[in-house]
């Protein structure tokens, strides 16, 4: 339909699905070019998806040819609340100490391996516990990969190779104190440690879950999902089943990674396929089962199915899936906060704005710091305090205060 001067495109959506038109475009063919579903692309330009982030608007109005962002945002305000990543107070001393080598010799001796993985399951207790993990973590982070440093380059065999499977669950830490951080560059910096710091351990455990993490920083740098499925199924190689316990956790971890990997690019029948292996491992370690730091077991598979369906734009079967699961029981404050956020992500697909602001608040209870720095909860506080209907504006607008994004 032609738009006269006083008729043309007022949403985000319409503007994107003239720009696509213009250009001859199908929508198969933007999805394939900003590594979305074309089911993305059509509820972007229905208006059941909002704007998304800055990186992945960048790339959109590059692959529609698009120069100046105003021809797809129109008015709408880019608020730096929502488009960009808070920054953690102590991020600064994190930065520094991921950054120094320490070329020095020390007198010392090193921290024995035993110690050293003493520490870094408190430290990961800390993550996971209620309260501001974040800041727990800052705090003892720096010190950690010092030691483990400093351990895993003048000890040898035996001894050596526990420090590295302890400095990659430390780089691990570190990467995920980094997520939703301004600072992309150090995610794919420790990454790309931990599955060195596993590689150099031989250890098939600790390589499996570098590869689980690695796969996150996949998926938020935009890499193919080919390279990140790969991976994962090539580590999973590694596991054996009848070793117990921890390799069938770490298995299904791994296909989780593929599941959600698939569902970032619409591909509902592999990323089901995933879910379903991930699901028979969840089952087969039992309903009491949680990996101590990974938290992989029966309340995890169950709440990444809301992602997964989330990803996929399936608003219907995500909301489904959210009300089947009990949360509260998830063994980790952090990790219950993430998936109740994303909870309030599959409503928002459904425009049930009552819902997502109970949600966001019932995840600041569970985890402050979780929801204070994740880019959805800030954008939809923002969003819904603005544009809200009156039912929820004022919550809205209280909330964007607790998350510190308040105008």
């Amino acid at each position: 339909m032609a738009h006269g001067a006083d008729s043309g495109p007022r949403t985000f959506g319409q503007r994107v699905r003239r720009a696509r038109e213009r250009k001859g475009q199908s929508r198969p063919v933007l999805a394939g070019l900003v590594g979305r579903s074309a089911e993305w692309v059509k509820a972007i330009e229905n208006d059941r998806l909002g704007m998304p982030r800055l990186s992945l608007l960048l790339r959109l109005a590059e692959a529609l040819g698009v120069d100046d962002l105003a021809a797809l945002t129109g008015d709408e305000r880019l608020s730096a609340a929502t488009y960009t990543k808070a920054a953690h107070p102590s991020l600064l001393r994190v930065k520094e100490a991921l950054t120094d080598y320490d070329v020095l010799s020390r007198d010392e001796e090193p921290v024995p391996a035993t110690q050293l993985a003493d520490r870094v399951a408190l430290a990961w207790q800390a993550w996971h516990g209620f309260g501001d993990h974040r800041s727990r973590v800052a705090n003892v982070l720096p010190a950690l990969l010092a030691d483990l440093r400093y351990a895993a380059r003048v000890q040898e065999g035996i001894e050596r190779r526990r420090v590295l499977v302890s400095l990659a669950q430390g780089y691990h830490l570190a990467q995920l104190y980094l997520s939703f951080q301004p600072a992309p560059e150090l995610v794919m910096l420790t990454g790309d440690r931990s599955m060195t710091a596993a590689q150099d351990a031989d250890s098939p455990r600790a390589v499996a879950a570098a590869a689980w993490y690695l796969n996150h920083v996949f998926r938020d740098a935009g890499e193919r999902h080919e390279a990140r499925v790969e991976l994962a199924m090539k580590s999973l190689q590694l596991l054996d089943p009848d070793r117990g316990p921890e390799d069938i956790a770490l298995g299904g971890l791994l296909h989780l990674a593929a599941a959600l990997s698939y569902a970032k690019v619409g591909q509902k029948g592999s990323a089901e396929h995933h879910w379903d292996t991930a699901d028979r491992a969840a089952k087969r370690l039992g309903d009491g089962y949680a990996h101590p730091w990974l938290i992989f077991g029966r309340g995890m598979v169950d709440a990444y199915a809301i992602t997964m369906r989330t990803d996929l734009v399936r608003a219907g079967e995500a909301v489904d899936a959210a009300t089947h699961i009990d949360l509260g029981t998830m063994q980790s404050s952090t990790r219950r906060s993430f998936h109740i956020i994303e909870t309030a992500r599959a409503y928002s697909l459904q425009g049930e704005s009552v819902a997502v602001v109970h949600l966001l608040q019932k995840a600041y209870e569970a985890s402050p710091e979780t929801a204070r720095f994740n880019l959805f909860a800030r954008g939809a506080a923002v969003e819904l305090s603005e544009n809200g209907s009156a039912l929820v504006r004022d919550d809205a607008r209280g909330l964007a205060r607790q998350l510190g994004v308040a105008a």
